[in-house]
């Protein structure tokens, strides 16, 4: 069983994460706060995440230089940014948050239940992500290492369960392109055609192989 998805909620103000963690609770996720920029980054280190949620207005460490520094990281440069502000931000702080890599940007009090169905997609992005990784080296150990040249019974009996498997992933993709148009997450479309690229350079190996 894969771990569950982690999320990171980065905000200065106790009763901000406790009210995040009250809106997310309901999926299938493990929250893991960081009261600061410095926290978040120190996080960030070790652990993997699938999406963070950065408040802007935060004392020593805002929201825009944390997030310059996730971009600046190898390592999470392309975990996906949705920036968190009050209503009475300064008006430039939307083009901000772009500028500084942030998908998504919501003005606080926000609708709970946009939030969910937008962090819902981002998660079923990670999820996919990492069962397309594991199709994929399934992939290349069953019809590669494993599979000696001309065996053809072997590979018979392979193919049609990695054919249902990567049927399946497809199916998801398709699903998450939906939902995240029906969310609004229309800054998913560079991830999301990513993604459907290395599907279909995984299908077009396998299918020359069957």
């Amino acid at each position: 069983m894969p771990d569950r998805a982690k999320i990171l909620l980065v905000d200065d103000r106790e009763e901000n994460l406790i009210a995040l963690e009250a809106i997310l609770s309901s999926l299938d996720l493990v929250p893991v706060r960081a009261r600061s920029g410095e926290e978040a980054l120190k996080a960030l280190l070790n652990t993997e995440f699938a999406l963070i949620l950065l408040d802007v207005r935060m004392p020593g460490m805002d929201g825009f230089e944390t997030a310059s520094h996730i971009k600046r990281r190898e390592r999470t440069r392309n975990i996906p940014i949705i920036f968190l502000t009050v209503v009475d931000s300064a008006p430039d702080y939307a083009f901000r948050s772009y500028a500084a890599g942030a998908v998504d940007y919501l003005t606080k009090p926000f609708d709970p239940w946009v939030l969910r169905a937008k962090v819902a997609v981002f998660v079923e992005l990670y999820n996919m992500n990492r069962r397309l990784a594991e199709q994929a080296s399934m992939l290349r150990e069953r019809l590669g290492a494993e599979l000696p040249p001309g065996d053809a019974d072997t590979q018979a009996a392979v193919l049609p369960e990695l054919s249902r498997r990567l049927s399946a992933v497809e199916q998801e993709l398709s699903r998450v392109v939906e939902t995240a148009r029906r969310s609004g997450n229309a800054n998913l479309t560079g991830p999301l055609s990513d993604l459907s690229h290395r599907l279909s350079h995984l299908r077009a190996g396998f299918d020359a192989l069957s």
